[in-house]
């Protein structure tokens, strides 16, 4: 089922709606956002839950040649932002925004999707509503911060795009 902006309705009934100005569910994501543009993250923006104490987000690949790819890991997001602005810096710590960990790419940040030719991967964009206050340590790859909040998740929301080339 879907909102109808197009984004999933998260797991848990009453959370989280994840979208951008970018691209809508299911599109294809703008090369301005990818390995062939300038590499920006885009922006996003998702409805507040009263509940939560801090978010993080993960953008992956599922279609990747060996395996899911993480293309972005940014969590200790404070509970009263709402949105992030395209663009964000390729930095471990974002003042008041949160703090990024290391992607598949091996670095901080986004890293735009890059996949190989053929047909189009599926991009998805993964935003957690947590009960877990924003102090998570530094340094953290998807699987640690999965880890981390495995038992903190009050809700979820995704926001898929494709690309190829």
């Amino acid at each position: 089922m879907r909102y109808p902006s197009g984004a999933l309705i998260p797991l848990k009934p009453g959370g989280l709606l994840l979208s951008s100005p970018a691209f809508a569910q299911g599109n294809t994501i703008p090369v301005r956002y990818t390995c062939d543009g300038k590499d920006l993250s885009p922006a996003l923006s998702w409805d507040a839950v009263p509940e939560v104490t801090s978010y993080a987000l993960i953008m992956e690949d599922p279609d990747a040649p060996l395996g899911t790819f993480t293309h972005w890991v940014l969590y200790n997001i404070p509970p009263e932002r709402q949105s992030l602005p395209e663009g964000l810096p390729a930095q471990e710590t974002l003042p008041g925004i949160g703090v990024q960990g290391r992607n598949d790419f091996g670095r901080f940040g986004y890293g735009g999707p890059c996949p190989p030719p053929g047909p189009p991967h599926r991009y998805r964009f993964i935003l957690y509503g947590l009960n877990l206050p924003a102090t998570l340590p530094k340094g953290l790859d998807r699987t640690s911060l999965l880890r981390a909040i495995k038992d903190r998740i009050l809700f979820s929301a995704t926001l898929e795009g494709q690309y190829g080339r």
